[in-house]
């Protein structure tokens, strides 16, 4: 038996959508941080996605996911009522919380709906929290009415100027670096590209930055080594030694690299059940 989704909504109609799963073994004990590993159906790919809410007293987690490739786009054929195969969680390691002050969380993409949660239990043991998130334009932009009645001050930036503030989310970190003099903590959850200029934009203030990877995973236990990434000049697991780490000791080029060495069989994955579907 598998998982049942509750809930569908196209956050962005036909490339990004928004699950609400009945799995209350997972709600009980997940925190900000922790992911799960899904399967669509018995010949698919386990991939990792992040939680970006719990209830729960309602036994309920949810998703949000991007549809990149031919697991995502099997998930975007599913529809309130139906079942996912397998979801295992919570998996890696939860974001370390404590209450000391101002802490800045900034998302871009899907990474919005992570940096969510992250903001919620940060919120909830309560620290003050300013959340920046961006996008390519409005339309893209994910969690602005969730993030509004949560965190203290919201800003918001696009590139193309159309909602917002025009320009990235690192151009208001570092006003707000240079205006906020308690921060103690700056967390960075999206593409890798804005995850790396965040550090670079906190690396000479020496605030603290944790930023959540999204390396590609096919176990999600250790055991693979595919979610290898290097910290400090060491390898790590990001399933099982993460998802989070020092954004100032993360070798954020050849995570870029690795992210990339599959594009030609994820291509032809896609392309391959796009002729199914014909």
């Amino acid at each position: 038996m598998g998982t049942k989704i509750l809930v569908k909504e196209a956050l962005i109609p036909g490339t990004t959508s928004k699950l609400v799963l009945d799995a209350p073994h997972i709600a009980r004990s997940a925190r900000p941080g922790h992911f799960v590993m899904l399967r669509v159906n018995e010949l698919g790919e386990r991939i990792p996605l992040t939680i970006a809410d719990t209830d729960p007293e309602a036994g309920t987690i949810t998703i949000v996911y991007l549809v990149l490739g031919k697991t995502t786009a099997e998930l975007e054929k599913l529809s309130a009522g139906d079942e996912i195969l397998d979801v295992c969680g919570p998996v890696g390691h939860h974001t370390h919380i404590e209450k000391r002050g101002t802490v800045i969380c900034v998302g871009g993409g899907t990474g919005i709906a992570a940096m969510h949660h992250i903001a919620k239990g940060h919120v909830q043991v309560g620290n003050r929290v300013l959340g920046i998130i961006g996008a390519r334009s409005q339309d893209l932009l994910l969690f602005e009415k969730e993030l509004k009645t949560l965190v203290h001050s919201l800003y918001i930036t696009t590139d193309d100027g159309s909602y917002g503030r025009k320009g990235l989310v690192t151009d208001v970190l570092s006003e707000l670096l240079h205006q906020e003099k308690d921060v103690f903590e700056v967390v960075g959850v999206g593409p890798v590209p804005m995850m790396a200029a965040v550090a670079e934009c906190t690396r000479p203030l020496g605030i603290k930055t944790t930023v959540s990877l999204n390396p590609i995973m096919v176990d999600g236990i250790g055991m693979c080594g595919a979610c290898r990434v290097t910290v400090d000049g060491k390898t790590r697991f990001a399933c099982v030694d993460g998802p989070e780490f020092d954004g100032h000791k993360v070798d954020f080029a050849e995570l870029k690299r690795r992210l990339a060495a599959y594009r030609e069989q994820e291509a032809r994955s896609m392309a391959a059940l796009q002729n199914v579907n014909a």
